[in-house]
């Protein structure tokens, strides 16, 4: 290497990092919109009390989680997550454009949580302290910035948003470290930082 070149960083994003990142938003945003219709179905699970359906939103935060799990590199929770938004928006999301602005705000909620800890810790807890604080940016979001809740009361918004931070710590924090532990085990993440994940203990340390 002379003395030109500059060495990459742990940070640095390579061609690799940036192809995987795109398939894997692309995919989620096409789960997004199979979502938007297939959650209707099960809308009657909540007549009774429906902010309980923040439960299932889980389904809409999984890629900020698993993206960063994956990448290793900052930015990839809020890239993952806000392309899969787009994604979803072009192909006909229900929700418009402001599915954008929702993608956004909870890709940063993933985001601001690994950047806490340096992008250097990649373990269960951190997984789901970044799937609950998504699921709390894209509660506020929805009960309070877009309101699209007009008929809630105040408590049935606060019980939306605590859902929602329950579900963003499930299926977008829990499911994202397994799903990401199982493909390592497959050999599918060989040339990613995450390589080694299946091999890794709950905190995120390699196993000797």
């Amino acid at each position: 290497m002379t003395s030109l070149q500059i060495a990459p960083t742990r940070s640095t994003w390579r061609v690799v990092d940036i192809v995987v990142a795109a398939v894997l938003a692309v995919a989620s945003g096409v789960v997004f919109f199979a979502w938007n219709t297939v959650h209707h179905s099960l809308d009657f699970l909540f007549v009774a009390f429906p902010p309980a359906s923040a439960l299932l939103g889980g389904m809409w935060l999984f890629p900020a989680v698993l993206g960063a799990l994956i990448i290793r590199k900052p930015g990839a929770a809020l890239f993952c997550e806000t392309v899969a938004a787009v994604v979803s928006s072009f192909m006909g999301s229900e929700y418009g454009w402001t599915v954008l602005a929702s993608g956004l705000i909870q890709g940063l909620g993933a985001e601001l949580v690994f950047a806490i800890f340096l992008y250097k810790s990649w373990g269960l807890p951190t997984a789901l302290l970044a799937g609950a604080v998504t699921g709390l940016f894209g509660g506020i979001n929805d009960a309070f910035i877009f309101a699209w809740f007009a008929e809630y009361t105040q408590s049935m918004k606060l019980f939306y948003v605590a859902a929602m931070t329950l579900s963003g710590l499930v299926i977008g924090g829990l499911l994202s470290w397994l799903a990401t532990r199982a493909l390592a085990r497959t050999g599918a993440l060989s040339s990613l930082a995450s390589r080694k994940a299946a091999q890794e203990t709950v905190l995120g340390t390699v196993r000797k």
